[in-house]
């Protein structure tokens, strides 16, 4: 199938060996199904799944039983001499964290003791309470590290990027100390949002310096009471926090589902508002360019001629996209070939491709005023370090071409390459991924509540790290491994990581691909 994709033109080969797309976006169609997965479930699988956690929940009740009745020790927050008062929290909100989630912790709370490069040193740890408690062994295991987004692979201590940072130490300081309205404004602030504006073609930008914060205080300062938005079912927690922190009524819409965004909307603007019926008095579609647990791209072309054909707002968050797609590494934007004036907000976070801290809001000059006046980051919170600032230029600047060397472009296609090839062996072993061919992020499904933790454990002990994830971050019966892919890993490196999650994954039992391959 990837030979055949080749030959027909939607990749090619360059004389360095990288594999991507061509410089016409437009060889990327919307309707070729092979670009993206999703699996259905296995029903066996399914049903093993919700067994599982049938079991894991009967015997949590049995040991909360216990735990109150004296006959084991609790180590849960507990409320004591509160007579007459009210509880303050409920203790069963907590009953998954207590009964299921302690018992794999150690696999989502490990400390790192070194920069998110190609290879991490792990600190080792031990527990004698099933996760309650940990004690430090003084001891460290050296590992693979694909489990990070250092996608450029521009998070490491050495290199121009840090000898720029720490000439910048020097010079301004660690920290600011400041809003950017008061003192907090420095040359390096001023040539930063310049320079993001440059990158992504646009008139202005303004940063921030949490990537969180830059979603969650700026949705509420573009819409209100009266305003509609369409948010994707699977948009991360700080968009979701900010749309409902504007007031504004939020209709959630189908993952990446242009002809659901567009039914609804058709029927939102007939409808009006609830009660009054009058028109909106703004409609804003927001989405992600890429999603972080489905490893899904959006599909920016179709909901561009929606946003033009109902005159509504878009709203892109390119947090996982700005720098780790696209020929140039502008992100999803630039992955289609799109207009970046037709997406009214582009936003992004400089933690990913930058190896940095804190994100952007760009767009207009009259958009990024009124951002500037009105945001509660802006106007309450400190600016973002300088040397993260200076981070972030230096990295942009190789990326843009601007050092005078390839390097920026090598990243690019390198990241590339090692995404597609990932994706493509992995399947190819019979494990079921998610998401599209050319996204950084490759979450494999585990399924089974027990398997996640046996996964991790056992990659971590043969050298390799990455992260895994469940419910409530995922679906209840779509547990997973996400791997990250970074310019930093070669080729050699890849190979060696594959083998061990083909043989992992043997070991578990988690082909499920396989199974149904066989089975047909």
């Amino acid at each position: 199938m990837a030979l055949e994709r080749r030959k027909n033109g939607f990749v090619q080969k360059s004389s360095n060996g990288f594999i991507y797309p061509k410089n016409s976006p437009k060889r990327i169609k919307l309707d070729d199904k092979s670009f993206e997965h999703f699996e259905e479930t296995p029903l066996y699988v399914a049903i093993l799944t919700y067994l599982c956690y049938a079991v894991l929940t009967i015997f949590g009740h049995i040991r909360d039983f216990m735990r109150r009745n004296g006959l084991v020790e609790s180590h849960s927050a507990m409320e004591k001499d509160r007579k007459g008062y009210v509880p303050l929290y409920h203790s069963f909100e907590s009953f998954y964290t207590r009964n299921i989630y302690r018992r794999i912790c150690d696999c989502w709370n490990q400390p790192i003791g070194s920069v998110p490069g190609a290879f991490i040193d792990v600190k080792q740890r031990v527990s004698t309470d099933k996760n309650w408690h940990f004690k430090m062994t003084g001891e460290s295991i050296r590992v693979l590290n694909m489990g990070s987004y250092n996608y450029l692979g521009f998070a490491q201590t050495d290199g121009p990027c840090a000898d720029a940072v720490e000439e910048s130490i020097h010079h301004y300081g660690v920290g600011v100390g400041s809003t950017c309205h008061e003192l907090g404004t420095l040359d390096v602030h001023i040539e930063l949002q310049a320079l993001v504006a440059e990158f992504l073609g646009v008139e202005d930008s303004i940063v921030f310096g949490m990537g969180f914060a830059t979603n969650s205080t700026n949705i509420p300062t573009l819409v209100k009471k009266g305003c509609l938005i369409f948010s994707d079912e699977l948009n991360h927690a700080s968009l979701v926090l900010g749309c409902r922190l504007s007031g504004a009524v939020i209709q959630v819409v189908k993952h990446n589902d242009p002809i659901d965004l567009e039914k609804k909307i058709r029927e939102a603007i007939i409808s009006g508002q609830p009660t009054t019926h009058l028109p909106w008095k703004k409609i804003i579609i927001v989405v992600e360019g890429v999603y972080s647990m489905e490893g899904s791209i959006a599909k920016l072309p179709e909901i561009i001629r929606i946003k033009k054909k109902y005159n509504a707002y878009l709203y892109l968050d390119e947090a996982h996209s700005i720098g780790a797609l696209g020929p140039n590494g502008r992100g999803v934007v630039d992955f289609y070939g799109c207009d970046p004036r037709d997406i009214d907000l582009l936003m992004g976070t400089f933690t990913k491709s930058f190896g940095a801290a804190g994100g952007y809001i760009a767009g207009s000059k009259k958009l990024i005023h009124h951002i500037r006046i009105h945001s509660h980051s802006a106007v309450y919170a400190n600016s973002i370090a300088a040397p993260i600032a200076q981070q972030i230029v230096s990295a942009m600047e190789i990326i843009m071409g601007k050092d005078g060397t390839g390097i920026g472009q090598k990243k690019i296609q390198q990241l590339a390459w090692n995404t597609r090839y990932v994706h493509d062996n992995l399947r190819k072993m019979g494990f079921i991924v998610y998401g599209h061919d050319y996204s950084p992020v490759v979450p494999v499904l585990l399924y089974v509540p027990t398997k996640i933790a046996a996964f991790q454990r056992i990659l971590m002990e043969r050298g390799v790290a990455t992260v895994v994830v469940g419910f409530p971050a995922t679906p209840l019966v779509e547990s997973r491994a996400r791997f990250c892919m970074s310019a930093a890993h070669t080729k050699e490196m890849l190979d060696e990581a594959l083998k061990v999650i083909d043989e992992v994954g043997d070991i578990i039992g988690v082909k499920y691909l396989q199974h149904k391959m066989n089975k047909s």
